[in-house]
């Protein structure tokens, strides 16, 4: 890695034109200090993003943003008439925003080991058990997932899944300055599809596995498969030193065959299939996992507080970016003996009953099926089982999480959990469609917290409570507000309220 204390090239609007391919109206001496697409974030020196969303034409805030000492504007527009600042005409707004921002802040991921992780399920656990192999090393490291951003020991509440290019540039270049030799990021496919992950350079990323998800927006599973694929290929900023891949998945095997001899060197990872690493002689209970790490670098007997098989396999993905960036296997080994993984994934909230209670982020019929399945391996008693399906979202997903919850179930109480602008009615009836194929009894509650407290009255010696849908959200959004609730909290107040009953 590069000293983080090099000095940074100086960004000007001509050297961004240039870079961007665009054309420049205003002084091109002037320097750039910052890109963003907010107009909140802009201050002295910042250049303007002027994104045209679908529900929003950031160009209304033009005029704002050159109040606060903003130097310009990149728009796919023509410069208004008038308009006495730089105006930077391009012609692919997200692909050029990625750009200037990567620009401006001189390129930070090549000063770092960029690790990059995506797939349906798995990404936010596998990017804390990668991220804690650097605090197993004792280094700083930055982090960006769907529950928290981190730079060194700096924590930021997510805005999104994968940030924004602006603001993704603008945390690697902090991290280059708080001596980070590795920075670790969930890139889900819409991500890569907007661009926030263009000019990034990535010395490893990962694929997890790939399962119905987002088809409200891919349209088609290969649409949503090319997605992932372009973090592999190259097109993004360059081609990845390593690519690990999980091949008892069937995207998967299909992506590691094709990245053969494309300049990437492919790892391979698996439970079913020979691999380059995998685990053997796995033992799950509530309290962990324990079993043998098989990789090219040597075998350890391990015990991961994680629980359920799906957890192994982001333990074996997590293990072969540590060797890939260069970790000894013992420092790999401690990160796996103390990671607990990330908040909301098959979360146990503690109490003194003889019953157990879970929270988990399982929001895909693929996900659902993999935390009962690891429900019913450690579970003597029944599982009860509370979910609900988001609206505004992909509905060909709903049936299949109802089949799933009710074949794997033994009690399912169907609720609600973010409706959006849906009738929650509407919403459980779609997931009705796929309860009815197993002829299961459930119970449909569209008050959610009433559906958590019935489900832990419910509950008896030995039964496990599945809560699956929000994980570490604080929120419910009805309507087109969005209210403070978090399973958790809910959970405890159901368990306390069991109690004192």
């Amino acid at each position: 890695m590069a000293e983080a204390t090099k000095q940074r090239r100086r960004a000007t609007l001509g050297g961004l034109a240039q870079v961007l391919n665009g054309k420049l109206t205003g002084d091109e001496s002037r320097e750039v200090l910052d890109v963003t697409h907010d107009s909140r974030q802009a201050k002295e020196g910042s250049l303007f993003v002027a994104v045209r969303g679908a529900e929003l034409d950031a160009h209304r805030f033009v005029e704002q943003v050159m109040k606060q000492g903003g130097v310009g504007v990149i728009s796919e527009l023509e410069a208004p008439a008038g308009f006495d600042g730089a105006w930077l005409e391009v012609t692919e707004i997200r692909r050029a925003m990625a750009l200037a921002a990567a620009t401006t802040h001189d390129h930070p991921s090549r000063e770092l080991q960029l690790v990059g992780i995506t797939g349906t399920n798995g990404k936010t656990t596998t990017t804390y058990l990668v991220a804690s192999i650097a605090d197993s090393a004792n280094e700083p490291v930055a982090m960006t997932t769907t529950v928290e951003y981190r730079v060194d020991q700096e924590h930021l509440k997510a805005e999104r899944t994968t940030p924004e290019a602006t603001d993704m540039q603008r945390l690697l270049r902090r991290a280059v300055d708080a001596n980070c030799r590795m920075a670790v990021m969930e890139s889900s496919s819409q991500a890569i599809d907007l661009h926030r992950c263009d000019a990034l350079q990535y010395s490893v990323v990962v694929f997890t596995n790939l399962t119905r998800d987002h088809l409200d927006y891919h349209g088609t599973m290969d649409n949503y498969f090319a997605a992932k694929r372009r973090l592999f290929d190259g097109s993004l900023g360059g081609t990845p030193k390593t690519s690990v891949i999980n091949i008892d998945d069937v995207r998967g095997l299909q992506l590691a065959d094709e990245l053969e001899g494309t300049g990437t060197k492919v790892v391979r990872y698996a439970l079913n299939t020979d691999a380059d690493v995998t685990a053997t002689g796995v033992e799950h209970s509530l309290e962990g996992m324990r079993f043998t790490l098989r990789t090219p670098a040597g075998e350890r007997e391990l015990h991961s507080p994680l629980v359920g098989r799906p957890h192994i396999y982001n333990i074996l993905a997590a293990t072969a970016t540590g060797l890939a960036l260069g970790y000894e296997l013992d420092v790999i080994g401690r990160a796996i003996e103390t990671c607990a993984g990330a908040p909301g994934r098959f979360e146990r909230i503690p109490h003194q009953g003889d019953f157990a209670v879970v929270v988990d982020y399982a929001h895909t019929d693929d996900a659902l099926i993999n935390v009962l399945r690891t429900a019913r391996d450690v579970t003597r008693g029944r599982i009860i089982t509370v979910f609900g399906c988001g609206g505004d979202r992909d509905r060909s997903k709903r049936a299949p999480m109802g089949e799933a919850a009710a074949s794997l179930s033994d009690v399912v109480i169907l609720t609600s959990d973010n409706p959006r602008t849906e009738d929650p009615l509407r919403i459980l009836a779609d997931v009705e469609t796929g309860m009815r194929e197993t002829s299961k009894p459930y119970e449909k509650i569209a008050d959610r917290r009433e559906a958590i407290h019935r489900a832990i009255m419910e509950a008896r010696t030995g039964d496990l409570v599945v809560i699956a849908g929000k994980g570490h959200e604080d929120y419910q959004i009805i309507g087109r507000e969005t209210f403070h609730f978090d399973d958790k909290e809910v959970a405890r107040e159901a368990l306390a309220s069991r109690s004192s009953g």
